[in-house]
């Protein structure tokens, strides 16, 4: 990732930002941190404020995009895969149970935030609502990793130099790893609810 990015900001640096708009469109938030760090640096003229711009405008219109597509199409999906509703069942759960703490937090579970917007949809979350926490969920989440990447670059540039590169992507792989652990939790949590609501018949029931 620091590869691409570098080399898009030597040969076309003036499509840094709408490559982060895109990236993040259908993506996460390696590719922030690494721009924050690189931003760092002071080898490259990053703003990290368009980078925060750049971050949020694609996650905010990626993720509207797919809560109108899990609003008009989602059911009959769902009725067409049906294996689909039992794989995303605590996430139905959870966005029913609260759903502005569920938009608010979905960007930072990994393994259903790419998910979870179709699951908002599908949920019949009212338009306005979910645009209004969207936009504040996205503004967060993406001034959080480009700022946090800015800044943990030059502390990490100061303790480590040239091998700061090593730890950030081990922070990278440890916030993916907690991501996944949530998600099956969660899921977890689902089929505990779910086995309750609907225990297995007796042996001696006809």
């Amino acid at each position: 990732m620091e590869e691409l990015v570098v080399h898009i900001l030597k040969e076309y640096g003036f499509l840094l930002y709408p490559f982060i708009s895109a990236w993040t469109f259908v993506e996460g938030e390696t590719v922030v941190i690494v721009t924050g760090v690189l931003a760092s640096e002071g080898r490259f003229n990053v703003s990290v404020e368009l980078l925060a711009l750049a971050a949020l405008t694609g996650s905010f219109f990626g993720d509207q995009l797919y809560y109108y597509i899990g609003r008009k199409y989602g059911s009959p999906l769902l009725k067409r895969w049906p294996k689909l509703t039992g794989k995303m069942e605590w996430a139905f759960l959870a966005v029913n149970r609260t759903p502005a703490m569920f938009i608010l937090s979905f960007r930072w579970i990994y393994g259903v935030r790419n998910v979870a917007p179709f699951i908002v949809g599908i949920a019949g979350v009212p338009r306005v609502k979910y645009l209004v926490l969207n936009f504040i969920a996205a503004a967060i989440w993406a001034h959080s990793f480009a700022w946090g990447g800015y800044y943990m670059g030059r502390k990490l540039e100061d303790w480590l130099g040239d091998s700061k590169w090593f730890v950030l992507f081990g922070f990278v792989a440890f916030m993916i790893g907690f991501g996944v652990f949530g998600a099956l939790r969660g899921k977890r949590k689902s089929d505990e609810i779910s086995a309750a609501q609907n225990p297995p018949p007796s042996e001696g029931s006809s």
